[in-house]
C-alpha cells in the first residue's frame, strides 16, 4: 500500500511540473474582457515563460472575423515574455486577440479572448 501512495505521489508531482512548464497568459493590455475607451495603438500579451520570437503569433480580429491588426507581431526584444501586435485606429465594437505561442522549453499554448472599443 505504502509504495502505491509514494507510486501516486510521485505522478502527481511529475504531471503538476509538466503542467507548469507552458506558457499561459498572464495578462494582457486591453485586458481579457475589457472596454477601452478609444482605439488602443497595440495590443500586448504577457506570458508566464520566455516565448520562442519565430515561432510565437497574435492575431486581432473583427467581429465579421476580418484581421485588423498590422501583422507585425513580435516578441518584444526587452522582454522575452511580452508579445506585441500594433493596430490601426479601430472603430467602437467588440474585438477577439487569438495567440498561439511556443515556450522556450518547447510548449505550445494556444487561447483567443474578447475586448471592446468605446467611443
Amino acid at each position: 500500500m505504502y509504495r502505491r501512495l509514494v507510486l501516486l505521489a510521485a505522478c502527481l508531482l511529475s504531471i503538476a511540473s509538466v503542467a507548469s512548464a507552458h506558457a499561459f497568459l498572464d495578462h494582457a493590455t486591453p485586458a481579457v474582457g475589457s472596454s477601452v475607451h478609444g482605439s488602443p495603438g497595440q495590443v500586448k500579451l504577457w506570458f508566464t515563460q520566455h516565448l520562442e520570437a519565430a515561432f510565437s503569433s497574435a492575431q486581432v480580429l473583427d467581429r465579421s472575423g476580418k484581421r485588423v491588426d498590422k501583422a507585425d507581431a513580435h516578441v518584444d526584444p526587452g522582454d522575452p515574455a511580452l508579445l506585441v501586435v500594433t493596430l490601426p485606429p479601430l472603430q467602437p465594437g467588440t474585438y477577439r486577440v487569438t495567440w498561439r505561442v511556443l515556450s522556450v522549453d518547447t510548449h505550445v499554448t494556444e487561447g483567443d479572448f474578447n475586448f471592446d472599443v468605446v467611443p
